[in-house]
């Protein structure tokens, strides 16, 4: 992501976030920022949205004083409703300044039930948590409050699709993804 995101405009600044210390290691080696910009990995959980805001490398990175994106695209399925990742977002999102935007995506069960609840059972029987929801709770749970990016919450197939080419069936897809910007 830091390599569009720089090519675009080389003095961006990324910071990762991840809990396994095996993707911790590969960062190590594969992220590097341009010359102009920064990019940045921390070790944190995103079950800890204080902990995160509270690294001394997202602080040193990333400029709290003007518009900031936070990413959680194919994350928040990972996350149960005793979780709290509603409050989790709005953690985060309360920390940062308004013009800033989370981009999100979540698996959903509605297109295709009995291959994504195969999907969560696979997960829990690996010992990870996950929750497919439908395109309205996610909806409300990540863009609550936040003003919508054209085309709104739509299959991540169809959000800004290039070209007239072929698309999936939204069964083969059954992600949801949208943008919205903090007030």
């Amino acid at each position: 992501m830091h390599e569009v995101a720089q090519s675009i405009a080389s003095d961006c600044r990324v910071v990762y976030v991840d809990n396994d210390p095996i993707v911790l290691a590969h960062a190590r080696v594969l992220l590097t920022g341009s010359p102009q910009g920064r990019t940045a990995y921390i070790q944190e959980d995103l079950r800890e949205p204080e902990q995160i805001l509270a690294s001394a490398t997202v602080r040193q990175t990333l400029d709290f004083s003007q518009p900031v994106a936070v990413m959680l695209v194919a994350i928040l399925h990972f996350l149960t409703d005793e979780e709290d990742p509603a409050g989790i977002i709005s953690a985060l999102l309360g920390a940062l300044p308004p013009g800033s935007y989370l981009v999100a995506s979540h698996v959903t069960p509605e297109l295709d039930p009995e291959g994504v609840g195969g999907l969560v059972e696979a997960y829990r029987a690996g010992g990870l948590t996950g929750q497919a929801r439908p395109v309205d709770d996610f909806t409300e749970l990540a863009f609550e409050g936040l003003a919508m990016v054209d085309p709104g919450v739509v299959l991540v197939s169809e959000w800004r699709p290039e070209g007239s080419g072929p698309r999936p069936l939204p069964a083969e897809v059954s992600w949801y993804g949208g943008i919205g910007r903090k007030p």
